[in-house]
C-alpha cells in the first residue's frame, strides 16, 4: 500500500507547515518527525499536548511513522476529565514543548520534549523534568528517520491504529474514539474527490488540534496531498486577511463562530472581502452555518462557503461538491465510499427524498472508527449491523442532498403529532433582523407532548423583538406547528472549544 505521506518519503524542499516563525519544509519535517520516531518507537501510546503548535504537528506525525497510537490532549481539559482519559488510554509517555507548562495530572508520566528541528530535544528524563540530556536514540535518528519513512509506511493504510481521539463526554465520560490508518487515508482520499485538493493548495485555518477537523483534515490532510498548511495560532479576521491574501493561501478551513466574526467584519474590511474572493475553497463544519452568515459571505465576496459532515467516530461523510450551486443548510452527497441511509426510531430504512421526513443517519463506509477503546459494549451499541448509528437527525432532498436539522437526543422535537427538527427552526430565527443568535429545544408539554423552546441572543440588548414577533416570523417562513411557545433571551449561547452550542447548558445560561 502506499505510505500515508508520500511527499515525506520522497523529501523536498516545498513548504509543509508554518505555526508562526515556525516552518518546515517536506525535508525538515521528515527528518523532525524521523528523529523522534526513533525515541518513541515501541512505546504503545502516547499523550501529545496537542497545542496549535508546529511542535504537536510534528509529534503526531512521528507518532504514525513509529507504528505508536497518539492520544491529542486538549490543554483546557480539567483535572478529573484528564485523569478518566489518561487511566483510560495508559499512554508510556506525553509528548510536549520543552516550554510547554504541562498539569500535575501528567506529573507522573515520561515526558518527550518535542523539537521542530532533527536531533533536537531530549528523551523521557530520569529526573521526570523531560530535561535530563539527549536521548542516545536520537542520536543521528533524523537520517533513520528518513529510512523509517521508506521501510515501514507500507502499512500506513492499513487497519493498525493512528490515533485515540476522545469525544467531548456529553452522555457520560468521555470515549475513546480508535481511528486507524485505514480511515484516515480513505476519508482525505474522499475529500481530495470533492474538494479537487490538490499539492497546490495552501490550507490555512485556525483549529484546534486535539480535535479531528483542525488535526486530521487541517494538519494530516494537506500532508497526504503534498500541500501545506498555515496555522494561525489563533483565530483572528486579520490573519485571515493576511495569510488568504498576500500569503497565497488557496482554501480556508472553519467553524461557524469563525465564519460569523468573518461576517461580521467583512463591511468595513476590504483586504478580507479580497482575501476570501481570491480563495479557491471555503469550507465549514462542525456545525451547521447559518444561513444568513452564508449569504453575507456570498454577497460580499462572490464566494460560496461548503459545508461538509462529519464526526469523530466516522471522519468526513458528506460535502457539498465543489463548483455545485449555493445550498445553504446542506451538507451535500455522500463521499466517495460512504454509504448513508435514514432510518425511523423501529429501526426501518426511510426511503422518501422529500425535505421533509426526518430520520437519523445511519453511514457504512471504509471512514468509520475501529472501536471505542476498551468500552466493547459501546461499541456495539453504536452499530446497527454494519451501520453507524450518528444519532443525528437530517431529511434528504429529492436529488439526495442531506440537511441535518439536529441530534436526535436534543433536536427532535415531537409536537403535535409532528417530528420537528430544531435547526431548520433556528435558521429561521436567524434569519430575523434582530436575532444575533438562536437554539431551539423541546419542553414538556401535558397538550402537544412537547412544546418548542426558543432560546435567543438579540441583536440589540435593549431592544429584544417580542416573543409574538419571533413566534409569527418562524410560522410565516415554515409552518404554524413550527412556531416556538416559548422564547428566552439571553447574553449569549454556551459553547465549547470548536463553537459547538451546549444545549444542556442552556438553563444555567438563562439563570447565569
Amino acid at each position: 500500500m502506499s505510505p500515508l505521506f508520500p511527499a515525506l518519503v520522497a523529501g523536498s524542499d516545498r513548504p509543509a507547515l508554518r505555526f508562526g516563525a515556525d516552518a518546515l519544509t517536506y525535508e525538515e519535517l521528515a527528518e523532525a518527525a524521523g528523529a523522534l520516531a526513533a525515541r518513541i518507537g515501541g512505546a504503545g501510546r502516547v499523550a501529545v499536548w496537542a497545542t496549535p503548535t508546529a511542535r504537536t504537528a510534528v509529534a503526531v506525525v512521528a507518532a504514525l511513522l513509529a507504528d505508536v497510537p497518539a492520544i491529542p490532549l486538549n490543554p483546557r481539559t480539567g483535572e478529573r476529565e484528564l485523569a478518566h482519559i489518561l487511566g483510560d488510554s495508559a499512554p508510556a509517555a506525553v509528548l510536549a514543548g520543552a516550554e510547554d507548562d504541562l498539569p500535575a495530572g501528567l506529573a507522573d508520566l515520561p515526558r518527550v520534549d518535542v523539537d521542530v528541528r532533527a536531533g533536537g530535544g531530549t528523551g523521557p528524563a530520569e529526573d521526570g523534568t523531560g530535561r535530563a540530556g539527549a536521548d542516545a536514540r536520537a542520536v543521528g535518528a533524523g537520517r533513520a528517520g528518513r529510512n523509517l519513512w521508506a521501510a515501514e509506511t507500507g502499512s500506513a493504510a492499513s487497519e493498525a491504529p493512528a490515533l485515540i481521539v476522545y469525544t467531548s463526554g456529553t452522555t457520560g465520560p468521555p470515549k475513546g474514539v480508535v481511528l486507524s490508518h485505514r480511515a484516515i487515508a480513505a476519508s482525505l482520499d474522499a475529500l481530495e474527490d470533492a474538494w479537487a485538493w490538490t499539492a497546490d493548495d495552501v490550507l490555512v485555518h485556525a483549529l484546534p488540534l486535539f480535535h479531528v477537523h483542525g488535526l486530521v483534515l487541517g494538519v494530516l490532510g494537506p500532508l497526504r496531498r503534498g500541500g501545506s498548511v498555515r496555522h494561525l495560532g489563533a483565530f483572528s479576521t486579520a490573519g485571515v486577511a493576511r495569510e488568504l491574501g498576500a500569503g497565497g493561501g488557496t482554501m480556508l478551513f472553519g467553524v461557524p463562530t469563525m465564519y460569523h466574526r468573518i461576517a461580521d467584519a467583512l463591511a468595513d474590511d476590504p483586504a478580507l472581502v479580497r482575501a476570501l474572493a481570491e480563495a479557491r475553497l471555503l469550507v465549514s463544519g462542525s456545525a451547521a452555518l447559518p444561513v444568513h452568515d452564508h449569504e453575507r459571505i456570498a454577497a460580499a465576496t462572490g464566494r460560496t462557503v461548503i459545508e461538509r459532515y462529519g464526526m469523530t467516530e466516522t471522519l468526513m461523510n458528506t460535502s457539498v461538491p465543489l463548483g455545485s450551486h449555493p445550498r445553504p443548510g446542506s451538507v451535500g452527497l455522500p463521499l466517495r465510499g460512504v454509504e448513508l441511509r435514514l432510518v425511523e426510531e423501529d429501526g426501518t430504512e426511510m426511503r422518501a427524498y422529500d425535505g421533509e421526513s426526518v430520520g437519523e443517519i445511519q453511514v457504512k463506509g471504509p471512514n468509520l472508527f475501529s472501536a471505542y477503546l476498551n468500552r466493547p459494549d459501546a461499541t456495539a451499541a453504536a452499530f446497527d449491523g454494519d451501520w453507524f448509528r450518528t444519532g443525528d437527525v437530517a431529511v434528504r432532498e429529492p436529488d439526495g442532498y442531506v440537511r441535518i436539522v439536529g441530534r436526535k437526543a436534543t433536536d427532535l422535537i415531537k409536537s403535535g403529532g409532528y417530528k420537528i427538527g430544531a435547526g431548520e427552526i433556528e435558521n429561521a430565527l436567524l434569519d430575523h433582523p434582530a436575532v444575533q443568535e438562536a437554539a431551539v429545544t423541546g419542553a414538556p408539554d401535558p397538550d402537544l407532548g412537547e412544546r418548542i423552546v426558543a432560546w435567543v441572543v438579540p441583536a440589540d440588548a435593549e431592544k429584544p423583538p417580542t416573543a409574538e414577533e419571533l413566534a409569527d416570523h418562524v410560522a410565516g417562513l415554515l409552518a404554524p406547528h413550527k412556531r416556538p411557545r416559548t422564547v428566552h433571551f439571553l447574553r449569549a449561547l454556551p459553547r465549547n472549544d470548536m463553537g459547538k452550542l451546549l444545549k444542556k447548558a442552556l438553563p444555567e445560561a438563562l439563570h447565569g
